[in-house]
């Protein structure tokens, strides 16, 4: 129900302001022209969001459906210095007021981060960065299934970690192995599956496009998509240890991606995905490489390094918030380095598109601009 209203600030010292306090953004639409507000209660209630350009709202949007996991969706303003304000309330419970930049005209930044699950990082180089949208190559969470924080718990405390980051940047994650590991894998595969292959607690948490377990989010002024796969240890496909969906030739994952990559489209497309860039792409003879070179980059948050691998001049990188573990270079390695790390691109309408590798201590690693071409361009 939409109404006009208006909300002083004033609320917001309430006895119940700071009631909630989990909340997170994503985009459930191909297209940012609208934001989802997500919070999480204790108990079921009614959910509530007020928003506007400045803290006096002027609409107040409501949902009479008792939940536990709110999920409100409001439009997203385009402008390179407007904020959106807003303010959740379930029931007698309030948020405070919170912001997000609007949707930029000039310049579109995007972070990419991997491995969460394994890392305790401090993301202050990246906030610095001023990222428009928070980007994940799978690996959010270390698992489901460890005490305290099984299910939607995992992610939960995935939010309290950032509560500031995640309420004012819109989140897009994207599955790993680990996201969806019910069980302890142990040595071999057990009689029952060890993943949940429809990744429910995941799919249950975030708001995000199309199945949610793969997604496109594109940005038409910025002629810039990315496209997000579930691809994880592909070896294990068939077994319990089975964690993502197929990927093989008769596999709808691979129809959607071969529909997204051979349409008509002028701009940059970025696949994020979390298998092995070097395995992946030589799947079904080389059918999969030859998708992902359709576009413009790669990015897997497979390893615990930093890379960018060129094949035939085109980018595939690795990314990890946990940046000092085993070693497994691509035999196409142009750049290597055992670094913590995250990846910003940068986009501007009608330029190259900029990709830095940068360390959680803001230094630059490896820089790339990337021209439109035939790959991207078709």
């Amino acid at each position: 129900m939409l109404r006009p209203v208006l909300f002083f600030v004033l609320l917001c010292t309430s006895a119940h302001a700071a009631a909630i306090q989990r909340i997170w953004l994503t985009f459930q639409r191909e297209k940012p022209t609208h934001i989802t507000v997500n919070w999480e209660t204790e108990r079921p209630s009614k959910s509530t969001i007020a928003f506007g350009t400045s803290p006096r709202f002027k609409t107040s949007i409501d949902e009479d459906e008792a939940v536990t996991l709110h999920h409100m969706e409001i439009p997203l303003p385009q402008s390179e210095d407007l904020f959106l304000y807003y303010q959740v309330g379930s029931g007698t419970e309030t948020s405070e007021v919170h912001h997000l930049k609007a949707m930029p005209t000039k310049e579109l930044r995007v972070a990419v981060v991997g491995d969460w699950g394994f890392a305790q990082p401090d993301l202050s180089a990246l906030i610095k960065d001023d990222p428009h949208v928070l980007m994940t190559a799978g690996d959010n969470v270390a698992s489901l299934h460890q005490q305290g924080r099984e299910g939607t718990k995992a992610f939960s405390a995935l939010i309290d970690s950032q509560p500031e980051l995640f309420s004012s940047t819109p989140f897009m994650p994207v599955l790993g192995n680990h996201d969806r590991e019910i069980r302890s894998r142990g040595p071999k595969p057990p009689p029952e599956a060890v993943y949940d292959v429809d990744a429910t607690a995941y799919r249950e948490f975030f708001a995000l496009p199309g199945t949610e377990w793969n997604w496109a989010l594109s940005f038409p002024d910025f002629n810039a998509r990315f496209i997000a796969l579930d691809l994880e240890h592909i070896q294990d496909m068939g077994t319990t240890w089975q964690t993502g969906h197929p990927f093989d030739a008769a596999s709808a994952q691979l129809a959607w991606y071969r529909q997204q990559m051979e349409a008509p489209y002028s701009g940059h497309t970025i696949t994020i995905q979390n298998e092995r860039n070097a395995t992946m792409r030589s799947q079904l003879k080389g059918e999969w490489g030859r998708l992902f070179q359709q576009g413009s980059a790669v990015i897997t948050g497979f390893g615990y390094f930093a890379e960018r691998a060129m094949v035939d001049g085109f980018p595939y990188y690795n990314t990890a918030l946990k940046g000092n573990g085993d070693k497994y270079p691509d035999p196409n390695s142009s750049f290597f380095a055992s670094e913590h790390s995250y990846i910003l691109l940068t986009f501007k309408p009608k330029s190259p598109m900029k990709i830095e590798i940068k360390s959680l201590a803001g230094q630059v690693l490896d820089t790339q601009n990337v021209q439109y071409s035939s790959r991207s361009a078709r």
